[in-house]
């Protein structure tokens, strides 16, 4: 298994915060477990397959959206904020999941969509009705100019202008996703009062905190500039959003107020953590402005490994000083892989031959990064992306932009579970997306057979994670990053562990000045050897421990 955890360490440091260092399972509950037979994931399919997850030993879990939903964009666009969409199961089924996962020592996160509603949310349904209803102000309503035109040059993520026209009211409203997402007024106190009784509602009943979808989105330019266009760096552009830099639709300088009140409400709840998706051109400095003191949120995570198209050394150097220096007083977030983006290993690893071996130095890479990992269902089986034909894509990003967009639900097809099942266990009916063959051979049930598998090794190396303070809390320090290899420093107190890795396919010289003594408390495709090696052969990573924990 060439990983050491009779060595590993020491516990985690007393009265360091749970969440500081800690690694969150992301479920997308649609493609987990089905229990009722009817093709989709439930709430009732994550308790029965908790034990999974509480196997590996992670820290917490955060579920993507299972809130009341017409399921235009499969949950994130939400109906009734405080309710279970029926498909999922109801109100007693998520509090017997919560219980089951504390019994697990498991922790639950939950989604929280704040930027938009569904069209069929009863404050939409008013706010339509008449520009004198109650509720008239809680969305973003504008004017057509005189040729009636929309208001602003505005592009959706999904595709097409950001407004649609709605003749009940004679204006056009924001929405910055699909039309079926009208954007919420933000701007709005009353909007922000409803928004925190909202997650106090989920507080109430035991979550231990929120991830806060596309939070720089929340908030508009109320003098409804035109974007400005974007400069052609000669990437190809598959969508209207891509040609403008997103002055004016998002990134409002007044967000922060309105985090620092909902942390406030998060942070009177004991041992909470709140996480934050930003997204954009401007994603770190809005990252960091976000989790900037004790008053805003925990934590943020962007986009730097989601959409890479190749890991490399100066990627991971890249985004690791971001986060480094006095000046710096927010703590990341990181992930690799997540139900919006495609799987790491099929962008990261083209030879089918290499991408076990690859696995191994990405699960070594990422578990030894400073900050809190989310790890996305699938990820610790080495799942690849799944191709859906067109006539299958449930995707409305997908359908609307084929085939230049790799479809999202290539990534978010079911969890296989058992190999010789048709489905994977997954369900007894038809899944709502079809699992492929190279998946279903990564089956949990075949890896939990197997001491050498991906879940295996994913499940050791989070040991080491936990028992080493220096790799959950420590400072870390880039000593090297050429085109092929990485060495990282993670410093603890006396506690030194230096990681290792080779990106490419060929055997690289040993680094200079890097000693080979010392525990290795994990390895990937390098055997133990006395003394310092000669090289790094392909894809290997390792651990050394140094001094004392």
């Amino acid at each position: 298994m060439n990983v050491d955890t009779t060595n590993a360490g020491a516990s985690r440091e007393a009265g360091t915060a749970w969440w500081r260092g800690a690694t969150i399972y992301q479920i997308y509950p649609r493609s987990f477990m089905d229990s009722n037979g009817d093709g989709i994931g439930d709430l009732k399919g994550i308790a029965q397959r908790l034990d999974h997850i509480a196997a590996l030993g992670v820290d917490a879990i955060w579920i993507s959206p299972f809130y009341t939903s017409p399921m235009a964009d499969f949950g994130y666009d939400i109906a009734d904020y405080c309710d279970v969409d029926p498909i999922f199961g109801n109100l007693h089924d998520f509090d017997e999941l919560v219980a089951r996962a504390r019994e697990l020592g498991l922790r639950v996160i939950v989604d929280q969509v704040y930027a938009h509603t569904s069209e069929l949310h009863p404050w939409f349904v008013d706010s339509r009705s008449a520009r004198d209803s109650a509720y008239s102000d809680w969305y973003v309503w504008a004017d057509p100019k005189p040729d009636g035109s929309p208001p602003t040059n505005w592009q959706s993520v999904f595709g097409g202008p950001a407004w649609c026209w709605d003749a009940r009211r004679g204006q056009y409203y924001l929405h910055n996703f699909l039309k079926q997402q009208p954007q919420l007024n933000v701007h709005n106190p009353h909007v922000q009062d409803a928004l925190l009784a909202v997650a106090r509602f989920w507080l109430e009943r035991g979550v231990s905190g929120f991830r806060i979808d596309a939070l720089n989105f929340t908030m508009h330019d109320p003098l409804l500039r035109d974007n400005p266009p974007a400069p052609d760096m000669g990437e190809v552009r598959t969508r209207p959003f891509d040609f403008q830099l997103q002055s004016y639709n998002q990134s409002h300088p007044d967000i922060p107020r309105f985090i620092e009140r909902l942390q406030a409400l998060i942070a009177s709840y004991p041992d909470t953590f709140s996480l934050a998706e930003v997204g954009g051109r401007n994603a770190l400095a809005e990252m960091q402005a976000f989790t900037d003191g004790p008053a805003r949120l925990d934590s943020a995570y962007g986009f730097d490994f989601l959409y890479a198209p190749r890991l490399t050394p100066a990627l991971v150097a890249r985004a690791l000083a971001a986060w480094n220096g006095p000046e710096v007083s927010g703590w990341p977030s990181w992930a690799f892989e997540n139900h919006d983006a495609p799987r790491a290993l099929s962008r990261w690893c083209a030879q089918e031959g290499d991408r076990d071996a690859f696995a191994r130095l990405k699960a070594m890479l990422f578990f030894a990064l400073r900050g809190n990992l989310i790890l996305f269902q699938g990820e610790e089986l080495g799942l690849l992306q799944d191709e859906v034909p067109f006539e299958l894509l449930q995707d409305p990003e997908a359908i609307a932009n084929w085939p230049l967009t790799l479809s999202r639900d290539g990534v978010r097809t079911p969890l296989p579970w058992r190999a010789q099942d048709e489905h994977g266990g997954f369900t007894k009916g038809a899944p709502w997306l079809p699992l492929g063959p190279q998946n279903l051979a990564r089956s949990v049930d075949r890896q939990e057979a197997d001491p050498n598998s991906q879940l295996r090794f994913t499940a050791e190396l989070l040991t080491i994670r936990k028992r080493s303070p220096a790799l959950v809390h420590g400072a870390c320090e880039v000593l090297l990053a050429d085109e092929a290899r990485l060495v990282l420093r993670r410093t603890w107190g006396g506690e030194v562990v230096t990681a290792l890795y080779n990106f490419t396919g060929e055997v690289q010289p040993w680094p200079k000045g890097v000693s080979a003594a010392g525990i290795w408390l994990a390895r990937a495709n390098i055997a133990p050897r006395e003394g310092t090696p000669e090289g790094l052969p392909p894809y290997a990573a390792i651990w050394i421990q140094t001094g004392e924990t």
